[in-house]
């Protein structure tokens, strides 16, 4: 892919992004057309349909081109190269120092709002990016949404997606007892992303650009899962809901931290993939 005299040796970026998508497809990248075309994409700005009869990249474009993909081939996440990640019907920024999220965790965000009462009061713990809040906070503009978050770096990533959401931005540890404390007993909905990885789990090589705070936890990767089952449980009213993602190798071990924890109506669901993908729970009424 090497121009000469400053010029694109492809007549069209339709050329361009077929040779692209041969060598991320060398480079094991799962999706490399679709890569290649979001790439191309984000350089020109134009449409992923566009792109099919555009003309010829410029030099400039050529070579930022050349260089993203570089990147992409040596497996950096996609999202940090265009600076975004697509969450249910917007745009999540994301990059270096956040963990990018994943469409699966949009289940969790369907499920979190059909038990979502009117005007309901909601955390979203280990937060990350703020993918969950905001989407939760968008679609449901009646919701009071808190989003907690213990790193820095990821915090001020959700700080400026959360920005005009209405959603409240907390620097805390969700697992600790005095994060949100004034909300005990009151909250009607807690969602979690939390690290769930185990330690010993081989990972796509993407997974290696995610902060490994947000991704691992301990060997069984039930290190965080467990006490914040608990603090999910002081947090919530009577009858609130918990929901949420953890590893496929927990669809027995995430619900019975449920049940352990004072929670019924407990329930493991899975991805589009079958695979085991969130927990979900009530807490149990007063008699």
């Amino acid at each position: 892919m090497d121009s000469k005299d400053g010029a694109s040796p492809f007549k069209t970026w339709r050329e361009f992004i077929a040779e692209a998508t041969e060598l991320l497809g060398e480079a094991g990248v799962p999706s490399p057309r679709v890569d290649a075309e979001l790439l191309a994409a984000h350089v020109t700005g134009l449409k992923r349909s566009q792109l099919l009869t555009a003309g010829a990249p410029t030099a400039g474009q050529a070579f930022v081109f050349v260089g993203l993909l570089e990147r992409r081939g040596a497996r950096e996440p996609l999202q940090h190269l265009t600076g975004a990640a697509p969450f249910r019907y917007g745009e999540i920024a994301v990059g270096p120092g956040v963990f990018v999220p994943r469409p699966e965790t949009e289940l969790l965000v369907d499920w979190a709002l059909e038990h979502l009462p009117e005007g309901g009061v909601v955390i979203d713990a280990c937060s990350g990016s703020g993918a969950i809040a905001h989407a939760i906070a968008t679609e449901r503009t009646d919701a009071r949404v808190w989003a907690v978050e213990a790193d820095p770096d990821a915090f001020e990533w959700m700080e400026s997606n959360l920005e005009g959401t209405g959603a409240v931005p907390v620097l805390a540890d969700a697992v600790a007892a005095g994060t949100l404390a004034e909300l005990d007993g009151l909250v009607d909905l807690v969602v979690a992303n939390p690290p769930y990885v185990p330690m010993d789990m081989e990972v796509a090589p993407e997974v290696d650009f995610d902060p490994s705070g947000a991704v691992y936890a301990d060997e069984a990767g039930l290190a965080v899962i467990q006490p914040l089952a608990l603090r999910a449980a002081r947090w919530l009213a009577p009858g609130g809901w918990y929901g949420f993602e953890h590893d496929d190798t927990h669809g027995k071990a995430a619900p019975e931290i449920l049940r352990v924890s004072g929670f019924t109506e407990v329930a493991d669901h899975r991805d589009l993939a079958g695979r085991s993908r969130f927990a979900t729970g009530r807490l149990g009424l007063s008699p």
